[in-house]
């Protein structure tokens, strides 16, 4: 690796270390997920999954179900960008797992360019979808290496 891709790894980690300590926010049992999206070297937004404001901060029902109205950690910071006077075009997402289906069309709507994601979510549609539609996609697994 040359100098200035070594320099991006390290960041990318970084990263993805926050992301993962944002995860810890949510109030979820089943999947914490943390988000962190960066644009021009500047933390713009970020995120974890969990109930809408001023609902109860319980996310899964008496089944151990996720409520159909939790929000992914993605769109939680897209959300946060929204109401702000920043925009997400040409940003990166990181993530702790990668997109689903749906959040996955919020990231390519929102400009964002690049996702770097630590774990896989069981279905890779919306890893294929953003592929597909020219987002650069970097899974880093191992991140205190």
């Amino acid at each position: 690796m040359d100098s200035a891709t070594t320099k991006q790894h390290k960041y990318d980690k970084a990263y993805l270390r926050l992301a993962l300590s944002w995860a810890k926010l949510s109030q979820c049992t089943r999947k914490q997920v943390g988000a962190i999206i960066v644009k021009d070297e500047i933390i713009i937004s970020d995120g974890f999954n969990g109930t809408p404001a001023g609902f109860d901060n319980c996310c899964e029902n008496e089944e151990g179900l996720t409520h159909w109205y939790v929000l992914h950690a993605e769109a939680n910071a897209i959300l946060k960008v929204a109401k702000s006077t920043n925009n997400c075009k040409g940003a990166t997402l990181y993530l702790t797992h990668s997109p689903c289906r749906d959040c996955s069309k919020l990231v390519l709507q929102s400009g964002i360019s690049r996702v770097v994601y630590q774990e896989a979510y069981k279905d890779p549609a919306g890893i294929d979808f953003l592929k597909n539609a020219g987002v650069q996609v970097l899974n880093i697994a191992h991140i205190d290496d």
